[in-house]
């Protein structure tokens, strides 16, 4: 491994990342678990403190009067997240949490009948996206719609209601072929709706041209918002100013008349219009920061790709090693120990190495594109050596 270390850091010589951006947990210098939470960026505090003093000096006249005020705070967001999963900022708002945003979009989307009434979602989807598409199924009357398959371009049908895709999947971190599957979904009039908490800052998107009628994602792994972050949400604009149901609260509002406090709901022209209450400034102060630094995605998956492609080699040459992440992914890879997975990870951690155990055997390890350097991999797989024995 000694030859990979000296070629790694001569690699990040030549291939400079934002790691000095970012604050590492002093005891993991070797973080590689940001699809699970982000790391702080430096400038996280900064922003945060700025509206606790705002809110310090100006109490509810912050709203109007701050720097920057927050009654429009969350616009400004609008644009970085829309360039991140390839919308229009109109079709994009921050709001919320995932499993939230996912029930809030199922009310305008899932309408179902009894000719067509199944959720179709990937075997083995996220556990809280189960949750959900089972409840909402059950609280229409249809307790038995929801099909997990393990092909959903095979399995859409004129059957579906809805087809709800985790994009690219959490466990495995494969990654779906999104045209293909929202233009079949659409050709059996199905509505297609995307789980981005593991694409969006990870993967490139082009969810308005690919014509996806709305995702949500959460802000707090590869966008590195913080614990609990904000969520957002993409509606596609063929959707806004249209009939679609859905719960409504004052901040959904059309925004010229929103302080007349008016008996009857006005939505807003946008995404804004599925928003039920004022955001959390703080929230958003933080994600800010992270959003300020991205560069185009094309860019982070390019360096994501070629870290991710480093990983892999060097763990391929490991016999105790086997790989369970397919080819068409993400900055993630999936592992499988032949061995007791568990212990390995509890050494790994002891040595300043965080990585993610999942029963029984299963390992996931995400190289971050921002702030992961191939030295920081070289010295991940020299611990794997080291301590699998």
């Amino acid at each position: 491994m000694i030859e990979d270390l000296r070629w790694a850091d001569a690699q990040d010589a030549r291939e400079p990342s934002l790691k000095a951006q970012f604050l590492f947990p002093p005891a993991h210098p070797l973080y590689f678990a940001g699809h699970s939470l982000g790391l702080q960026p430096r400038r996280a505090r900064e922003y945060v403190l700025e509206e606790l003093d705002e809110w310090a000096r100006l109490a509810v006249d912050g709203h109007f009067s701050a720097r920057n005020p927050w009654m429009h705070y969350h616009e400004m967001l609008a644009q970085p997240l829309a360039a991140l999963v390839g919308a229009q900022p109109r079709e994009v708002v921050a709001m919320n949490t995932l499993s939230v945003n996912l029930h809030l979009l199922m009310v305008s989307f899932y309408r179902p009948t009894a000719r067509r009434h199944r959720i179709l979602i990937e075997k083995g989807a996220f556990p809280s996206d189960q949750y959900a598409v089972a409840s909402q199924a059950r609280y229409h009357g249809y307790p038995d719609a929801v099909l997990h398959s393990d092909d959903l371009l095979r399995d859409i049908d004129d059957s579906v209601a809805l087809v709800l895709i985790g994009q690219p999947n959490y466990l495995t971190g494969q990654v779906f072929d999104l045209p293909a599957m929202i233009a079949k979904g659409h050709t059996h009039g199905c509505v297609v709706g995307i789980d981005l908490a593991h694409g969006a800052g990870n993967l490139v998107l082009q969810l308005h041209d690919w014509g996806a009628d709305f995702a949500a994602w959460c802000c707090y792994k590869y966008l590195n918002g913080g614990p609990g972050s904000t969520g957002a949400v993409f509606i596609h604009e063929r959707h806004l100013g249209t009939a679609l149901p859905r719960f409504e609260g004052w901040w959904g509002h059309d925004k010229a008349t929103r302080f007349e406090m008016g008996p009857v709901f006005k939505p807003t022209d946008s995404a804004e219009a599925w928003q039920l209450s004022n955001p959390p400034v703080l929230q958003l102060a933080a994600l800010r920061a992270s959003l300020e630094l991205f560069p185009p995605m094309a860019e982070v998956r390019a360096r994501g790709d070629r870290l991710t492609g480093y990983l892999e080699r060097l763990l391929r040459a490991l016999p105790f090693v086997e790989m369970v992440t397919p080819r068409s992914r993400g900055s993630m890879l999936t592992v499988r120990i032949r061995g007791d997975a568990r212990t390995l990870v509890r050494k790994l951690h002891d040595r300043g190495a965080l990585v993610d155990f999942r029963n029984p055997d299963i390992i996931r390890i995400a190289p971050s594109p921002l702030y992961n350097s191939y030295a920081d991999i070289s010295r991940l797989c020299t611990l794997f050596a080291e301590l699998a024995g």
